[in-house]
């Protein structure tokens, strides 16, 4: 089976904000609370990239790494179900630099899984304290036409983006503000030769280590023989920070307009820890 377009661009954009991202999973906001003006004291306290496509501007320090991992279920009809499984892993490559690998393991309705497209990006933050920007980070990327477009795991195409990512913390509520271009090598058959993506996403503390995330994102329509209608959706769901470096969550993806699939989604993301650089004081809960 061959996915529909705004299926595949769904995989491409998700990749692009989760490693570049992907849709869903993770917001435990508070290990991250007020990074907008001080980036996190503890190295070894996840930083998750997810729920949905958003994405926020913080980096992994210097020396360390971070994996991020989930799973998506799909409704694209009673008896449509397709299933994602993105996982991005996270190095910090300097400071206010990471680097981002992320790939995901595909199965469209009605055919077996299998890998879709690669990406790689940087995420490189400019300034935590930029006036109106607030924590502000441009996060480029490459993804490159690994996955299958003839089993619908992948665009088929070469893709340039570029992401602009912007963090603020508003109380007790961190907001992270996204909004990317794509261009696509092709003819436009296949995928668009232009998208773009827009996401406002919300979280904070419940209770504890129990937090909440809310987001709506958009996908602006497309021209083209592979052109598609706009797509607008809200996701939300709980996250719960287990340990300073290990956090889980889950919720669902409800369509406002336009093909996006009903989904439930899981994720977790875990700090693994420090690959080189000088080694300091930590908490590891």
């Amino acid at each position: 089976m061959v996915l529909s377009y705004s299926h595949n661009l769904r995989i491409s954009a998700a990749l692009l904000l989760f490693g570049v991202a992907q849709p869903r999973a993770l917001a435990a906001q508070q290990s991250d609370v007020g990074r907008d003006t001080v980036p996190a004291m503890d190295p070894h306290a996840v930083q998750p990239e997810r729920p949905t496509v958003a994405t926020h501007a913080g980096t992994v320090a210097a020396g360390w790494v971070e994996v991020e991992t989930g799973l998506e279920r799909d409704s694209y009809a009673a008896t449509r179900v397709g299933w994602q499984n993105p996982t991005v892993i996270k190095l910090g490559v300097a400071r206010n630099a990471q680097l981002n690998v992320a790939e995901t393991v595909v199965r469209p309705p009605g055919t077996s899984a299998g890998f879709g497209d690669l990406t790689v990006g940087l995420k490189w933050r400019l300034s935590d304290a930029y006036p109106v920007l607030g924590r502000f980070a441009v996060l480029p990327s490459v993804k490159f036409a690994t996955g299958s477009l003839r089993r619908g795991l992948g665009t088929g195409t070469t893709d340039m983006s570029m992401l602009l990512i912007s963090s603020h913390a508003l109380g007790g509520v961190e907001m992270d503000l996204n909004a990317g271009y794509t261009r696509r090598s092709g003819n436009g058959s296949a995928a668009p030769r232009d998208a773009t993506v827009w996401t406002a996403s919300f979280g904070g503390s419940l209770r504890g280590p129990v937090g909440w995330t809310a987001e709506c994102f958009g996908y602006p329509g497309t021209g083209g023989p592979a052109g598609a209608a706009p797509i607008v959706a809200l996701l939300a769901g709980p996250t719960f920070l287990a340990r300073a470096w290990l956090a889980f969550d889950a919720g669902l993806i409800v369509p406002i307009a336009g093909p996006q699939p009903h989904a439930l989604y899981a994720g977790t993301v875990y700090n693994v820890g420090q690959l080189w650089g000088p080694r300091g004081p930590r908490h590891s809960d």
